[in-house]
């Protein structure tokens, strides 16, 4: 299978539409409170749709069980990232180091190659990884890193877990959809941890289905790609969303990643390009 050009183009609307979310979480004062409306939202998008879809396979239920566990992880690492750092800095690492590994685990476990272009991509993108992780920035951000870090491994980890998943169920868009009501509860109880709950206004509701649909279209796209062509070229595209999400923190949020913060996600993005021939 290929990388066809129908799929290219939905990975990178894809791409889009997790930076967005992601900025939008960045740019609200509270961002452990603004990830849990997320997660809500998109599971109450979850609920409302599933009744009209085919359930997944049985042989896929042993991977949502996975995923559930995962996005939890997955969840609260974003939250204690973007609290201690901003998007040019925490998000590049996250999506940046992701494809690297999930080349890996592709290779050692599933038996896929890579071409030397893709072995130059997983190069470019650990190079660009250490300029970034160097970078100056504000003070105190590079606390962001080991959560950011920690986060790539996760979001690999599921990549993987999630793409095998979908191709056993039979039907992705469901899969995809189980995995937030699965996630729901863990990840709520630890990002409104000590917390006295307020019910959220019109407006953080608002936000909560807009950045929980986007999270959702992100995914389910990119897992529907991966049921059609390869999983590292789909994981190595869909990283361009660091790219967008450095942009929109530059023109939204006022973030300045400086100099070697440009270059730096420059070297990932062209490394995840070159991992696009692998």
């Amino acid at each position: 299978m290929t990388l066809s050009p129908i799929a290219l183009a939905a990975v990178l609307g894809s791409a889009v539409l997790h930076a967005g979310w992601n900025v939008a979480i960045r740019a609200q004062r509270d961002r452990r409170r603004e990830m849990a409306l997320v997660v809500v939202g998109a599971a109450v998008i979850c609920a409302l749709v599933l009744p009209f879809l085919t359930p997944p396979a049985r042989e896929s239920w042993p991977y949502l069980g996975a995923s559930g566990v995962l996005h939890v992880l997955y969840f609260i690492l974003i939250g204690e990232a973007y609290s201690r750092g901003g998007v040019s800095l925490a998000y590049p690492l996250m999506r940046g180091t992701a494809p690297v590994l999930t080349a890996c685990f592709t290779v050692t476990l599933l038996g896929e190659t890579l071409s030397p272009w893709g072995w130059a991509g997983i190069f470019g993108i650990s190079t660009g990884v250490v300029l970034m992780a160097r970078r100056s920035g504000e003070p105190g951000e590079t606390a962001a890193i080991p959560f950011a870090l920690a986060n790539s491994l996760v979001i690999a980890a599921y990549t993987l877990n999630d793409a095998l998943g979908a191709r056993a169920s039979g039907s992705p868009v469901a899969y995809t959809l189980w995995v937030e009501p699965l996630s729901l509860v863990p990840s709520l109880l630890w990002l409104l941890r000590g917390r006295r709950i307020v019910l959220p206004s019109g407006r953080e509701v608002l936000r909560g289905l807009g950045g929980g649909g986007c999270s959702m279209a992100a995914y389910a796209i990119a897992l529907w790609a991966m049921t059609i062509a390869p999983i590292a070229p789909v994981a190595a595209v869909r990283e361009t969303a660091m790219l967008f999400g450095v942009a929109f923190a530059w023109l939204f949020l006022g973030e300045r990643p400086g100099r070697r913060g440009w270059a730096a996600v420059a070297v990932i993005a062209l490394g995840a390009a070159a991992l696009r021939f692998g």
